[in-house]
């Protein structure tokens, strides 16, 4: 117990020593972790609005707005004769009127003004693999009857690029401000070993081992880690609502895309664990150069 409280009183009055550098770095963990999580969190949000592409609907067909029953029929007929399809749905009229109220909630005149009659049906079609999507969408886009074959490919492939070009900037920066912080972790431990210098080698004549001199430092490296951490965890799970919100509020362009607080609490876990690791490797580098590896 006895020295588990000086380790302890060691690293609160080094940490305090060298205040400065300390608040330095914590603020630098934070805002790279802060960045690194951000971007993990976004990529769930990605994950989670294009996985009912990858296992749900990938194709809608579209009949023009006056097909006849005859028309709707024989396209029903194909799908159910179809070997690449392996499910499929039908939306009529006021289905398709229910998903435009919901769609377009927020501008009710264009509500108003609409009305099931001007709208298309439509089948929700899921192929056997999503690898025969565009094979079954030539299929049918020349059908009599039918107006217009969507897949959501050409949209899932921009935000997925889109995606991966803000992922790549943000972990860069993420990278060089964890490159940052601990370069400033290890000039505090420097700074910190270099003003107690004659302490140590006097705990070293005394027979006191590297370890013993080694735990007070990373523990100070470990905390402005861990801190660093800790605020970005706050600032992960802020993101997570402004984010939740933004979606919840343009589901006409996000529809099928959301974030739990699952998501953000398994990154905000990386988080921390990240940090304080980056904070004992930064102690680490520190105090090579006082001790013997």
């Amino acid at each position: 117990m006895s020295r588990l409280a000086y380790f302890v009183r060691e690293t609160l009055i080094s940490l305090r020593r060298n205040l400065l550098m300390t608040l330095a770095g914590i603020i630098t963990v934070a805002v790279s972790l802060a960045l690194f999580g951000g971007i993990r969190l976004v990529q769930r949000v990605v994950d989670h609005g294009t996985s009912k592409w990858k296992d749900g609907v990938e194709l809608e067909i579209f009949m023009e707005v006056d097909a006849g029953e005859a028309q709707i029929a024989d396209v029903r007929a194909q799908l159910e004769a179809d070997e690449d399809v392996r499910s499929f749905e039908f939306l009529t009229k006021e289905d398709a009127y229910e998903e435009f109220k919901r769609i377009f909630r927020d501008q009710p005149a264009l509500i108003e003004s609409t009305t099931p009659d001007a709208l298309p049906t439509s089948f929700r079609v899921a192929p056997t693999e999503a690898e025969l999507t565009e094979q079954v969408k030539r299929r049918f886009e020349s059908v009599p009857g039918v107006d217009e074959v969507i897949t959501p490919e050409e949209q899932i492939e921009k935000i997925l690029d889109i995606t991966r070009w803000i992922n790549f900037v943000f972990t860069a920066m993420a990278v060089v401000l964890l490159a940052s912080s601990i370069f400033l972790i290890v000039n505090t431990i420097r700074l910190a070993t270099f003003a107690r210098r004659r302490e140590i080698e006097v705990m070293k004549l005394v027979g006191a081992s590297n370890w013993f001199v080694r735990i007070p430092f990373m523990a100070e490296g470990f905390v402005q880690g861990a801190i660093g951490a800790g605020f970005a965890f706050g600032l992960i799970f802020a993101l997570k609502i402004v984010i939740a919100d933004f979606v919840a509020g343009a589901q006409r362009l996000w529809g099928g895309f959301y974030v739990t607080n699952a998501d953000a609490i398994s990154v905000g876990v990386l988080v921390l664990v990240i940090g304080a690791g980056v904070g004992v490797l930064g102690s680490v580098i520190g105090l090579r150069r006082f001790l013997d590896a």
